[in-house]
């Protein structure tokens, strides 16, 4: 299938997406737009919950497997719209529409590459496609719950808008709810122990401390607290005062590392609300890398979250649009940046293609 079909089936698909609602918990609707996408173009597709997935017509499990992903959920439309999120309107050379930057551009670009390859002969390696859901939330029935359902993933190239530079690594996520424990007293006389006054040492902690290792990509730990909650009335010593914690872990620790390390320094009880988002990244010896680095795309530590955080494998974020219009008013894509996506994901993994067969 030729370059200039590949993009017109890929904005087509786009424009139907971003007609059909498809907030995160409720993508029923989309999920069967993409379906029938699939179908329509002869691939054999797989549906677990609002999960779709489709591998090569030459799959070989011999072969190692590289996945393309991206989500079908969005986030809902804030308040500053001035346009329909739901009309796909083209104006001046921009898409605009809920969820055509992120991450519906580049959904479309994967699958179009995907049909690129899909009946290829003789690839170094297998390509699965999977259009996932609840990525906007984490959530739990979206990419971390088929992904049992799939065959066995290597590497994974996570489709989001990063101007198709390569984000070889991503930051972890920790919300941690904290305790400080106090005695109540009266606040006129000299009774209790401040809760508050014990937080505040903690709060100091978590400015201040440095993490000994440093990832090469991603930085320090970056550590900020962000909300606090203390006391009943204005003569009462408090008890308890309670806190958040925003933890943005990296490759440097794995969240239950970060977690022992904070639990070992601070007084406070600290329950981490989850440690599944785990920071990611990939070898810069990976063949798609080392292809990329030969095309002179650029590479970057990420400090936002995406699904791979749920991927147990080395994986890439890369794709077309923009991250700083993600979740803005009047959302939108270049029609050029879709091309480009998919001429340069094709030509990305057609280099590792050739380095895959030279190693």
């Amino acid at each position: 299938m030729k370059h200039q079909e590949l993009t017109e089936k890929a904005i087509a698909l786009l424009k139907q997406m971003i007609a059909t609602e498809s907030l995160s918990k409720d993508e029923d609707d989309v999920a069967e737009v993409v379906a029938r996408f699939f179908v329509e173009n002869e691939v054999e597709v797989h549906q677990y919950k609002n999960n779709l997935w489709a591998q090569n017509v030459h799959f070989d499990p011999a072969k190692e497997t590289i996945l393309l992903n991206s989500h079908i959920d969005t986030v809902k439309p804030n308040k500053d719209w001035t346009l329909d999120p739901f009309n796909p309107i083209v104006k001046e050379g921009k898409l605009y529409g809920l969820g055509s930057n992120d991450a519906g551009g580049c959904l479309v670009s994967l699958i179009a590459t995907f049909l690129y390859f899909y009946k290829k002969e003789n690839l170094p390696f297998n390509l699965v496609i999977c259009a996932s859901a609840e990525e906007e939330i984490s959530g739990r029935d979206g990419i971390a719950d088929v992904w049992d359902q799939l065959p066995n993933i290597d590497f994974a190239i996570v489709g989001e808008p990063t101007l198709m530079q390569m984000a070889v690594a991503e930051k972890g996520l920790m919300v941690l709810d904290c305790i400080a424990h106090g005695e109540s007293g009266h606040a006129a006389r000299n009774e209790g122990v401040n809760a508050l006054y014990k937080a505040i040492e903690d709060i100091e902690w978590f400015r201040t401390f440095h993490f000994p290792k440093t990832s090469s990509t991603l930085g320090p730990i970056k550590m900020s607290v962000t909300c606090i909650e203390a006391g009943t009335q204005h003569n009462v010593v408090p008890s308890e005062c309670k806190y958040v914690v925003d933890v943005r872990t990296t490759d440097a620790y794995s969240n239950l590392e970060t977690l022992e390390i904070i639990k070992k320094y601070v007084k406070s009880t600290v329950t981490p609300r989850s440690t599944r988002l785990n920071p990611s990244g990939a070898p810069m010896n990976h063949p798609v890398i080392k292809a990329g680095l030969q095309l002179q795309k650029e590479t970057y530590g990420s400090p936002t979250l995406s699904d791979q955080a749920l991927m147990p494998i080395p994986s890439l974020k890369m794709g077309p649009g923009d991250s700083a219009r993600s979740h803005t008013a009047n959302e939108f894509i270049f029609v050029d940046e879709i091309v480009k996506g998919i001429e340069g994901y094709i030509k990305v993994l057609e280099g590792a293609s050739i380095i895959y067969n030279n190693e």
